[in-house]
């Protein structure tokens, strides 16, 4: 086995990203020691427990000293308090899914966005969450987005991608701007909308009857409404511009359906029906180019 990369990295949080994050860097002996803070003293004598990490720190600071990386795994809104326990001259990055509030966040903290921040984020995850759900291939085979901002250095950037590629992962990079917006479509929405059917359903007289009958369609399109609440109400909250913007447009194509429902209106519906099928298709099949308006 080659050296590690790292000699010390501090995980901030220690669910089930953190808790991953830090199984894989020993399984692929990426670090030579992992330690952690989290709120949470039952996650962290877990994770020591467990082999997750090698350290268990009692404070932010105890966690980050001497560590030559640390990850941010906190909730989105969680992020501002945690930088101002952290030195601006440290190699830091996160994992949050709104990476506008993160520069906001460092501008206002350190005066300035540190030259050695790399606001990341891994699209992977699962319903699951909690240090217990750690699992060190979690991201294996999935995109990493990288969003360095003009004062980030090159050689930062460069070691944040090597991190995330030698967990698995594909690395791509893009402006903070469109990766809250490109986010907001095909991550933060599906999840409000699961959030929001299962609140809908629970509010009916006959609610728990729904539930009893509730099949395979259910349960695929509402398994998301699963994860973690804390971290999705920050995501929401973080990304609100954005979210509101598609939610809107849901909203219009909602109100479409309904009249042609309404109307009886055949023709139109079976086209929606139809284009929506197949884009469906073609994006399982990673035929994105077919796909209408695409990107």
């Amino acid at each position: 086995m080659s050296d590690p990369v790292f000699s010390r990295v501090a995980i901030i949080g220690l669910g089930l990203i953190g808790g991953s994050i830090a199984t894989a860097l020993h399984k692929r002996g990426l670090a030579a020691t992992v330690v952690a803070f989290d709120q949470n003293r039952e996650s962290l004598q877990l994770g020591k427990q467990s082999g997750i990490i090698t350290e268990a720190a009692d404070s932010i600071p105890a966690a980050v000293q001497d560590s030559d990386l640390i990850i941010l795994a906190v909730p989105v809104l969680a992020v501002k308090a945690v930088l101002r326990e952290i030195p601006a001259t440290a190699l830091i990055t996160d994992v949050g899914s709104v990476k506008t509030t993160v520069i906001e966040d460092s501008r206002e903290v350190y005066g300035l966005i540190p030259d050695c921040l790399v606001p990341g984020h891994p699209v992977a995850g699962s319903e699951k969450h909690g240090v217990t759900s750690a699992n060190p291939d979690l991201f294996e085979n999935h995109k990493v987005i990288l969003t360095p901002v003009a004062e980030t250095k090159p050689s930062a950037v460069e070691r944040i991608r090597n991190l995330w590629r030698g967990l698995g992962a594909t690395v791509v990079v893009m402006t903070v701007e469109h990766h809250d917006r490109i986010l907001a479509r095909t991550s933060h929405l599906p999840h409000l909308l699961a959030y929001a059917l299962v609140d809908t359903l629970l509010s009916q007289d006959d609610g728990q009857e729904i539930f009893r009958y509730a099949a395979g369609g259910f349960r695929d399109f509402t398994r998301i409404a699963g994860s973690d609440p804390i971290m999705w109400r920050d995501i929401f909250l973080a990304n609100g511009p954005a979210v509101l913007e598609i939610l809107d447009d849901y909203q219009e194509k909602l109100e479409e359906l309904r009249s042609m429902i309404d109307q009886g209106n055949v023709a139109d519906l079976q086209r929606v029906l139809n284009q929506a099928s197949q884009a469906r298709d073609d994006y399982t099949q990673n035929d994105i180019e077919k796909i209408r308006g695409g990107s």
